[in-house]
């Protein structure tokens, strides 16, 4: 059993380190501060490829393992979370489209998003509907060669800058169960009857536009059916969202490793009653517990990580290793806050956006107690973690 990262794993994390160092850190702060968009990050992300992450070569993307996921997104995650959930809603659509969409829709599609000339994210939650996505009421209804979408969705990534949004709906909203009448269909921007409304404000998670999508009696060819099939959208929404469990794990070991390392700082520069305070035994106990846990997280990610990369099913991997990452994160950033102590509030520090953006790790991409109710019902299907 090896826990050590293969050289192409570790030379891709170095590179990223980079990236994060000179485009994101210096600016992180002053630009989530004044709620300027990250215009020149995005650009740098698509030279880099980091668009088609999920995207196989044949379509122009990189294809990268979700190890390699992992690493990304806990890297970004450092420097500044926000700018990782405009790749993540981005990629969790395009594995979606490459895994269950028709030839067409792929050759049509995918090489765009994998430069990310065509953006995209993923239309799921709406005023009425989160957790329970069988309670959503957006309807699609077939007239002709065309589906006539009505409803809303809300706390949509990328709205804004998205050319296309897979859209889950309910195509048949008379079928029991409920999943079977629902379908996800991709609509275009500039569709008549879509429009985006409102920004969303929101405590953390700054740098990306979370927004309300309207559709309004929208005309979407029949051809844009994820798939071709109708009542199958839940089944693949929820296969991405599987994978998206593992980009949130990473993420929120980010968030818990840049507040780490904060405190570590931190401790060793702050000086009273003539010591450092890392040579108090509070803070060493603080800090032994923030480094073991962060590292427990990281290697819950990976592991549900590489769980994926074998090709076999991973919501139980992934949903511990959301659960605990994201619960993680929440801790060390209020540890880290406690060891700055008044600074620690203080915006002229990292620490209070990292508090800030720690609480939406255990919500996105299913709630703690959601993670925990997949990861039980796995375990009496019979799945276990001694094996």
């Amino acid at each position: 059993m090896d826990f050590e990262l293969s050289p192409e794993q570790k030379e891709f994390r170095a590179v990223i380190r980079d990236f994060v160092a000179k485009e994101i850190t210096p600016v992180a702060r002053e630009w989530e501060q004044s709620g300027r968009y990250p215009t020149e990050i995005v650009e740098k992300m698509k030279e880099m490829g980091l668009f088609g992450i999920t995207i196989p070569e044949e379509y122009g993307g990189l294809a990268i393992d979700f190890i390699s996921l992992a690493l990304l997104f806990e890297e970004i995650s450092k420097g500044w979370m926000g700018i990782a959930g405009i790749i993540g809603s981005h990629s969790l659509s395009c594995r979606m489209i490459y895994n269950h969409g028709t030839d067409g829709q792929k050759q049509r599609w995918l090489p765009k998003l994998a430069t990310g000339e065509l953006r995209t994210g993923i239309g799921l939650t709406e005023p009425g509907a989160g957790s329970d996505l069988q309670g959503i009421s957006t309807r699609a209804v077939r007239d002709g060669d065309h589906y006539v979408i009505r409803g809303t969705k809300t706390w949509i990534t990328n709205a804004r800058y998205a050319g296309i949004l897979p859209v889950l709906v309910k195509t048949d909203p008379t079928t029991e169960p409920a999943h079977k009448g629902m379908s996800c269909i991709i609509v275009e921007a500039g569709t008549p009857g879509y429009s985006v409304g409102r920004d969303i404000g929101k405590l953390g998670y700054k740098g990306t536009e979370s927004c309300e999508v309207i559709l309004d009696e929208c005309r979407v060819p029949a051809a844009n059916l994820l798939g071709g099939v109708e009542g199958r959208g839940l089944q693949q929404v929820l296969s991405g969202l599987e994978i998206g469990r593992v980009n949130i794990a990473a993420r929120s070991v980010g968030i818990a490793q840049a507040a780490l390392h904060a405190a570590l700082e931190y401790a060793q520069e702050r000086h009273a009653f003539g010591h450092p305070i890392a040579d108090f035994q509070a803070i060493q106990l603080k800090l032994a517990d923030m480094a073991t846990e962060v590292q427990a997280a990281r290697l819950l990610t990976w592991w549900a990580a590489a769980r994926a990369d074998s090709g076999k099913r991973a919501d139980l991997e992934a949903g511990m290793a959301k659960l605990y990452s994201s619960e993680v994160a929440i801790k060390c950033s209020l540890e880290a806050m406690r060891i700055h102590g008044g600074y620690g509030y203080s915006t002229e520090l990292d620490i209070e956006r990292l508090y800030r953006d720690a609480p939406l790790m255990a919500i996105g991409e299913g709630t703690s107690d959601i993670q925990r109710l997949v990861i039980a019902k796995a375990l009496l299907r019979g799945e276990n973690t001694d094996a």
